[in-house]
């Protein structure tokens, strides 16, 4: 008993300790939380790398071990205790075969992919002063044939010319000297950061084998944390949303990273086919736009689009014919294959979800905000499902539209004696 209070109390004083602490810095622009927060997410980052490592990489090991647990019971007549006490071999096996496929994955990337990628910038960078002087000479023969537009354009660009130069003069020449002595210091920290990054990235690998091996463990621990901290019936409903979450998010997320590195190949392979240029950073931009829902091949197409535009006209139009058809294919047969319905919401709560995370979170927020929308949605409505059954009512919205009709059924008889009086 005495425990139990002593949890409470402890609990309360945390909690009101981070509401003051929100509450200071929110109101008083301390920085404190914000800073602490920031040295906390910079110490743990080697953990985030492996718990996200973990997690995309989870039903790959379960897939190897199944074949691996299978290939054992048919070749050699195991028996069920053998499998059993052999399942750690099982699965470092398995896990030792998804880091191979993955590393032989990225290697092939890196191998094959990266020097094309690099040469199609090499090449961008090289030809971007033909390519100004060829917009320029499509923009000043347009302009000439609409002159209206082109005193509009001039005003706007004078005013540009004149903020540009008001900034060169007042504020980029006075800190040039400060930039050009900081940026002998800026490499080192930017190999600093590399560096660094590589090193939480290898710690994050180490992390990410263990959580794959112990994951058993580590989610009947989480569990009985859960049990011990709240009550039976609280416990219970907490598993099983966090279970319902993990579903529709993982299902989102795992999925639409194989939708769009599938796009990306198949970008890559009709391009090369059409003999498109930049084909590798065509393919890039394409594939790694294509994770953002909705909005994302619009946002990989158009510019990809304008850069073959630059060199042929017709491999523009051969480039939007073919980009078409693959995010027809994608729309129509790959993307639900792979996802299925595993957001369950509409395109107008998509749209909300993507502008709401972008405007928020930028790129990230566009990736995660249907799947985060999707979690909220499905816990929000089990939540209601739940309330309304121990009232005893449908669960169903039809069941409420019916009742509605109803409803105004009965109130229509009402009202026809009020109309015969008036006349």
């Amino acid at each position: 008993m005495k425990g139990k209070v002593y949890w409470k109390w402890g609990l309360t004083a945390f909690l009101t300790v981070c509401a003051i602490l929100v509450f200071y810095d929110a109101f008083y622009q301390g920085g404190t939380l914000q800073h602490v927060l920031g040295k906390l997410a910079q110490v743990l980052a080697p953990v985030f790398y492996g718990l996200a490592m973990a997690y995309l990489l989870t039903p790959l090991v379960k897939w190897f071990e199944r074949g691996l647990l299978w290939c054992k019971s048919k070749f050699k007549g195991t028996r069920d205790k053998q499998l059993k006490h052999g399942k750690g071999l099982l699965r470092a096996a398995a896990i030792l075969l998804t880091w191979a496929v993955v590393l032989a994955l990225t290697y092939w990337l890196m191998s094959v992919l990266v020097p094309q990628l690099i040469d199609s910038v090499t090449m961008l960078i090289k030809n971007a002063r033909y390519y100004y002087y060829k917009v320029y000479r499509w923009a000043d023969t347009w302009l000439k044939e609409h002159p209206e537009i082109g005193s509009w354009a001039n005003d706007v660009l004078s005013d540009y010319y004149n903020n540009a130069v008001t900034n060169l003069t007042d504020t980029i020449l006075p800190k040039a000297q400060e930039i050009a002595a900081a940026l002998t210091g800026g490499i080192w920290v930017g190999i600093r950061s590399v560096v660094g990054f590589a090193m939480d990235l290898i710690v994050g690998i180490i992390i990410s084998v263990y959580l794959l091996a112990m994951k058993e463990k580590s989610l009947a621990r989480c569990c009985k944390m859960i049990y011990a901290t709240f009550r039976r019936e609280t416990a219970d409903l907490m598993l099983t949303g966090l279970h319902n979450t993990n579903q529709v998010f993982s299902g989102f997320v795992r999925g639409k990273l194989l939708d769009s590195l599938i796009i990306g190949i198949l970008c890559f392979i009709g391009c090369s086919i059409l003999k498109m240029p930049y084909t590798p950073l065509v393919s890039v931009v394409v594939g790694v736009t294509n994770i953002i829902p909705f909005f994302g091949p619009f946002l990989g197409a158009i510019p990809s689009a304008f850069l073959i535009l630059l060199v042929s006209p017709l491999k523009c139009l051969y480039f939007i014919i073919f980009i078409v058809l693959l995010q027809q294919l994608d729309g129509n047969v790959i993307g639900p294959k792979i996802l299925g319905d595993s957001t369950g919401i509409s395109s107008f709560w998509v749209i909300v979800a993507i502008l709401v995370g972008g405007g928020f979170f930028g790129v990230p927020g566009m990736f995660f905000g249907v799947p985060v929308f999707a979690c909220l949605r499905m816990l929000v409505k089990w939540l209601m499902d739940r309330r309304l059954a121990r009232r005893g009512m449908p669960t169903e919205a039809s069941a409420y539209v019916e009742r509605k009709e109803a409803l105004q059924r009965e109130r229509a008889p009402e009202k026809e004696p009020e109309a015969e009086q008036e006349q």
